[in-house]
């Protein structure tokens, strides 16, 4: 059976996964460190992106709450996941790191975020 080689980190990053796309390649997801204070979904975007990162996935947020979930406040943080249900449109998806639940809510609550960088190899 083949090993994923887990990338080298830099100092304060933690290995979250890695997951295989339709075409059998790895994508390697590292929380960055640190956390971002409460704010509306678009700020947590931006903010990511501002330091060269993006939010977690629904997955991956699962993974990190399953995984690393020290490394979380106890409360709600941004996915980078926007609601694609007609109804709810423009609303964003969040995770819980007090109990687990995952849900959508309109995107100008203000919640924590954390950042990863993603990349294959």
């Amino acid at each position: 059976m083949q090993q994923i080689q887990i990338p080298e980190l830099a100092e304060g990053e933690i290995y979250l996964c890695g997951l295989v796309d339709a075409n059998g390649d790895v994508e390697h997801a590292v929380l960055l460190r640190g956390d971002n204070d409460a704010a509306t979904w678009q700020a947590q975007m931006n903010w990511a992106k501002s330091i060269g990162g993006d939010l977690l996935t629904r997955a991956e947020l699962v993974i990190a709450y399953e995984k690393h979930r020290d490394q979380f406040q106890k409360t709600f943080y941004w996915s980078n996941t926007p609601d694609d249900d007609p109804g709810y449109a423009g609303w964003a998806w969040y995770q819980s790191f007090s109990c687990g639940d995952q849900d959508c809510t309109n995107p100008d609550y203000e919640f924590r975020a954390r950042a990863v960088r993603r990349f294959k190899n």
